[in-house]
């Protein structure tokens, strides 16, 4: 396999866990919330919490550099109009996904201290999840459009 074919298929990988991880996680937790239960919520959000920094963080910081790599492999110019399309939507992204990974963290103490304490889950755990909830829409739609942009690589003039 060629250079280009081996930055190709690390890129493709990467894309698939950022995408599928993300999507996993927010299900799993959604699944969990709606449950009310603090100690299935604390456990799955711990999960959540380790999925994110195994998977989706190493993922994060592998696609700029493979996509890097890539274009300057195959002679794409790091200035062509849809890499900074995507490049500027992968930003947007993490603004997105860096609160999250707190907001996660913190949803998961909150639900451990309502379990240990036998209590319902506090008005702070509501808010800081209706925020969880919030951010994953932008996010999830900006990482959709990037696939796009990749497949298509389509003409965008600046």
């Amino acid at each position: 396999m060629t250079v280009a074919g081996t930055l190709l298929v690390l890129h493709v990988i990467g894309a698939a866990v950022l995408l599928g991880t993300g999507a996993g996680i927010a299900f799993f937790m959604l699944m969990a919330v709606q449950t009310r239960d603090a100690r299935l919520i604390a456990h799955v959000s711990g999960t959540v919490v380790l999925a994110d920094l195994l998977f989706t963080a190493t993922a994060a910081v592998a696609q700029p550099v493979t996509g890097v790599l890539l274009a300057l492999q195959t002679g794409w110019a790091l200035s062509e109009g849809w890499i900074l399309v995507s490049l500027g939507l992968y930003v947007f992204i993490g603004l997105f996904w860096l609160p999250v990974v707190w907001i996660q963290i913190r949803l998961r103490d909150l639900a451990r201290e309502a379990e240990a304490a036998g209590g319902e889950l506090s008005e702070r755990f509501w808010t800081l999840y209706r925020i969880w909830f919030a951010c994953g829409f932008p996010a999830f739609f900006a990482i959709l459009i990037i696939f796009w942009l990749m497949l298509n690589k389509p003409q965008i003039g600046f």
